[in-house]
């Protein structure tokens, strides 16, 4: 069964075209990372899925049902979205946090009962933050805030999970836990989509991988199909050497560094 298809997708910001003729699709419950280097295009896809932005033509297919047919709380229910930031200028709870993403299973009005209070201890208990329930958002860590994004993530219960940039700028402790949920998520029935920029965490983590550049897919498959050094050369522009991680025989990518050119202080 397709979980996801996006055919021939092209997206514009003003006159500018970032996004060119994208079509790819995905038949399991996976991880799969997106990489390229800045302005590829990486995050407007992401958006695009999301139904956050809409493609000036294109598809985006949820089983068959394009993903413009749904109206926008019903859409919530399959494809839940953690972008970047997140910013709260208010003083909420991580509790209160995660119940925004019950929203889409609520009519006008309505408060939330006991089955919305369930999923939500439900899904702080997953990631790891009920222990932060009663706490200020803006009391956490950048990795501690992330889980609770992710929490509410989970709330909507998703189908599939659009994570943009989930583990920049946060320490290895705390992007190797954040990976690790979404491989656990993945193998409990959610497809995971998640922007990265590490390269050798995405061959650690990801089932697939989808290269971009300029707006088009460059290449798309298993790690160890799509990590090649003539792939990254284009993309990042820089040259690497390729060696099996030791204990989990993914690809490793390794930097070759250049000697630069000397110039004279004057």
């Amino acid at each position: 069964m397709t979980i996801l298809q996006v055919e021939k997708l092209h997206f514009s910001y003003g006159k500018t075209e970032v996004l060119k003729d994208i079509s790819f699709t995905i038949n399991k419950n996976m991880i799969v990372g997106i990489v390229g280097g800045n302005g590829s295009g990486k995050s407007t896809l992401l958006k695009n899925i999301s139904g956050y932005l809409k493609p000036e033509s294109g598809k985006i297919l949820i089983g068959n049902k394009d993903i413009r047919h749904f109206p926008t709380k019903e859409r919530a229910k399959f494809i839940a979205y953690v972008p970047q930031e997140m910013p709260y200028d208010f003083e909420f709870s991580c509790y209160d946090i995660v119940m925004m993403g019950r929203i889409p299973y609520l009519k006008r009005f309505q408060q939330e009962g006991k089955e919305d209070e369930t999923i939500v201890k439900k899904s702080m208990k997953i990631t790891n933050t009920w222990i932060f329930k009663d706490k200020n958002i803006n009391e956490l860590s950048g990795g501690e805030r992330q889980r609770v994004y992710i929490a509410r993530a989970l709330a909507q219960k998703p189908s599939i999970l659009l994570m943009d940039e989930p583990i920049s700028h946060l320490d290895m402790k705390y992007q190797i836990e954040i990976l690790s949920l979404a491989r656990e998520l993945s193998s409990k029935g959610i497809l995971v989509i998640t922007v990265l920029h590490d390269i050798n965490l995405a061959s650690l983590f990801c089932d697939e991988l989808l290269i971009m550049k300029n707006g088009k897919i460059m290449d798309y498959g298993p790690p160890k199909k799509v990590l090649k050094p003539y792939n990254i050369k284009s993309a990042f522009s820089v040259d690497v050497e390729l060696i099996d991680n030791p204990i989990t025989n993914s690809p490793y990518v390794v930097p070759i560094l250049r000697k630069r050119k000397q110039f004279k202080v004057i």
